[in-house]
């Protein structure tokens, strides 16, 4: 005999709604700074949105002329900064829960009286969980985006990028190159070495490549042994350059083995974005030239050669 259970509703107390209804809308438009500020802060989770929210609504209580914060979020620095600076200024460190949360500074010619940091620190206080929550967003967001050995750029970062950089090259004809890398006989390493000395490996070839292209270059780790680089504004010469700088510097590369000496190389293909092109034949051109790489004796770079 098949038993169906059966759920009993009990309520101790009637729900009011129209006692809800009013507090809600006593929240929605209550004119009172703490609450408007909370309500403001509650519709977003960018913290860049929150902290302008967070500056205008300091100002309309206290004067300043300058607002910063600070804060170091899954191992990327974040800067917000708004108004130019004064001699005085008055700086908090938010922490909530055994947590930091960054640094909150503002600056006036006018030195803050006691009551003004009174009231700045009362502000802080009721903005202090929604920073947090978009602190723990970017975080998030972040480490869905983050190869979590190398610590780098995933490929689903890379797809973003990509996509990003083919709309600027078609609407204002900037120049992107991307480059393709894939160490040489790395299937050799783990079947001699072990994973353990190849995934050592993958993180000295990473670190090895971020310290060998420039500033407003990016690196991701496209899949396995493989690596991509994307260059703005950078045509097909300079991208050779950036390549070869690459190839050097993952051959500098050396493990202790225990007696012996690890070392490796790596191949490259690089193409020039063209205009109206996606992504993925993007992807496509600079794949056919790192297969080119290696069928000519890696260890080198090739290009996809690109007409205008």
């Amino acid at each position: 005999m098949k038993n169906t259970p059966s759920v009993q509703r009990t309520t101790k107390q009637p729900i009011n709604l129209a006692a809800i209804r009013q507090a809600f809308q006593r929240w929605s438009n209550s004119p009172d700074p703490l609450t408007r500020l909370t309500r403001r802060l509650s519709t977003t989770l960018s913290l860049e949105t929150q902290l302008g929210i967070l500056a205008e609504e300091i100002g309309n209580a206290i004067p300043f002329d300058a607002l910063s914060y600070r804060h170091t979020i899954a191992h990327r620095d974040f800067v917000f900064a708004t108004g130019m600076g004064g001699p005085h200024q008055c700086e908090y460190r938010l922490n909530l829960e055994g947590f930091f949360y960054g640094t909150l500074t503002l600056n006036r010619r006018k030195r803050f009286t006691d009551d003004e940091l009174q009231a700045i620190e009362m502000v802080i206080s009721a903005a202090i969980f929604p920073l947090r929550n978009a602190c723990q967003y970017i975080a998030i967001e972040q480490a869905a985006l983050t190869d979590a050995l190398t610590s780098i750029p995933n490929k689903r970062a890379l797809d973003e990028h990509l996509q990003r950089a083919s709309s600027l090259s078609d609407r204002h004809g900037e120049e992107y190159t991307l480059i393709l890398c894939d160490l040489d006989h790395f299937k050799t390493v783990n079947d001699q070495h072990g994973h353990v000395v190849g995934d050592h490996l993958l993180k000295l070839t990473a670190e090895a490549i971020e310290n060998a292209i420039r500033n407003s270059d990016s690196v991701y780790r496209f899949g396995g042994e493989e690596f991509a680089i994307l260059l703005p504004h950078t045509g097909e010469r300079e991208a050779r350059d950036v390549a070869d700088r690459v190839r050097n510097a993952v051959g500098d590369i050396k493990i202790d083995c225990g007696g012996t000496e690890l070392s490796v190389t790596i191949s490259c293909g690089l193409a020039r974005h063209l205009c109206e092109e996606s992504p993925s034949q993007w992807i496509a051109r600079a794949d056919e030239a790192l297969y080119r790489a290696k069928a000519q004796g890696r260890n080198c770079t090739r290009v996809f050669a690109s007409i205008g």
